[in-house]
């Protein structure tokens, strides 16, 4: 094995190999199973442990490996049916440590981050709001789960990325509800590359001196203006949309056309016309991101 084969593969043949083990395995065994060299082995073995696929345990001279417990093998796109389901499930019946074992069974098993979000995790941050909505759950449970949804967020994130330095992107949100989303966008865009600078919610930043805070803060993190600088607002009302466009929309004048402004939520006609794109839709945002980078290359 080894040369022909994608680190999917290996993983998911690994995974195979060790799940059946208690007494751990060495490398020089796992090599000859794997019919791969043990040093390219070695080299696998210790990626996964970064990962939490595996665990090492040193006996002497001899270091034993073990697949760490509640691993799991699927097979992507088909099985996408099934992750979002448990996903919900697990995070509804506050099985923490499932969820995060989920996230990590997904990438080991070659999930598109992409797509994890956009039908697994998106859906679920849904769900919980109609939750809340309903009275089917209190605030303070509200809070513990989208805290879970957020530290599944930072495992996705930890995936070693080189971002492109012309593609660029800010992301707001004007409230507390929306934060969670934006957040899951954040993370949807660091997979694809972008150097993403997340704020986070910034309710508190809603007053007259907006403007001049956010120009500071263009001038830094996009100094000499390379390919594309997109802003996105969320925000679950039209006031909050309003204020962050109308504060940013001058300075998107003053930066050209390589700056643009979307806007995620329901706003007024004025604003529709004064930004690059209005939507509630996630998957539109990220096509016309991609599109809108293309079209400067």
């Amino acid at each position: 094995m080894g040369k022909g084969y994608s680190e999917e593969e290996i993983r998911e043949k690994l995974i195979s190999v060790l799940e059946g083990s208690e007494t751990g395995m060495s490398g020089v065994e796992i090599s000859e199973k794997m019919e791969i060299s043990r040093i390219t082995m070695t080299k696998y073995l210790k990626v996964f442990a970064v990962e939490g696929l595996v665990r090492q345990k040193n006996i002497g001279n001899i270091t034993l490996w073990f697949l760490e417990p509640g691993q799991e093998s699927f097979n992507f796109p088909a099985d996408y049916f099934k992750v979002a389901p448990q996903f919900l499930d697990y995070l509804i019946k506050g099985k923490e440590e499932q969820v995060f074992s989920l996230i990590r069974n997904s990438l080991h098993s070659g999930v598109s981050v992409n797509r994890l979000i956009l039908e697994v995790i998106s859906p679920a941050i849904d769900a919980l709001k109609s939750l809340f909505d309903e009275g089917k759950i209190g605030t303070a449970e509200q809070n513990l789960l989208r805290t879970t949804i957020s530290k599944s967020l930072q495992i996705l994130n930890q995936i070693p990325i080189v971002p492109d330095s012309k593609k660029n992107l800010v992301i707001i949100s004007a409230d507390f509800q929306s934060s969670l989303l934006a957040e899951a966008t954040s993370t949807v865009f660091h997979s694809d590359g972008w150097r993403v600078s997340h704020l986070g919610d910034m309710s508190s930043a809603i007053n007259v001196l907006f403007d001049l805070d956010f120009q500071k803060l263009v001038s830094k993190i996009w100094k000499q203006k390379p390919g594309v600088l997109i802003v996105i607002v969320f925000s679950q009302t039209d006031e909050g949309l309003n204020f962050f466009a109308d504060a940013i929309n001058p300075i998107k004048a003053k930066s050209g056309k390589r700056m643009k402004l979307v806007l995620y939520g329901n706003a007024s006609k004025k604003v529709k016309n004064e930004s690059d794109l209005v939507t509630q839709k996630l998957d539109e945002i990220i096509q016309w991101s991609q599109t809108v980078y293309q079209n400067l290359k």
